[in-house]
């Protein structure tokens, strides 16, 4: 495994992914759907302060990918594009309708975050198989 092309494409990876939610939970119909369930979602102020953790834990969930990306020996854009959308499936599948079922949220918020993840995962997939390159003696 080459960490250091790990450690870049993970890198990269989380600023491309807080990009893009940045852009698709504020200047989407999906930024307004929070606001409808209050005792659910934290105020804006609230979930800044709570930032910090949310930006660890989502380098942590992205590098993890990283590295499952990298024992697959595959490498390259497309690859990563089929890597990221499997995530995306996985993340939609198992966090995003299971919050559906746990949390008293509507299907538009329901599909507007799977929408939104499952880009967002493709794209962690794209930015990850455009970066990593396996190491020569691999």
């Amino acid at each position: 495994m080459n960490f250091v092309r790990l450690l870049i494409a993970s890198i990269a990876a989380t600023v491309v992914y807080f990009v893009l939610g940045g852009i698709v939970f504020t200047l989407t119909p999906l930024g307004n759907e929070f606001v409808k369930y209050p005792n659910l979602y934290r105020p804006m102020e609230s979930m800044q302060a709570h930032m910090p953790i949310g930006l660890v834990t989502t380098f942590v969930a992205i590098l993890t990918t990283a590295i499952l990306f990298a024992m697959t020996s595959r490498s390259g854009p497309a690859a990563g594009i089929r890597f990221g959308l499997l995530v995306g499936i996985f993340v939609v599948c198992g966090f995003v309708f299971h919050n559906y079922v746990n949390l008293n949220i509507g299907l538009r918020l329901t599909l507007l975050q799977g929408i939104a993840f499952l880009i967002e995962w493709t794209t962690v997939g794209l930015i990850i198989g455009l970066i990593y390159k396996p190491s020569a003696h691999s």
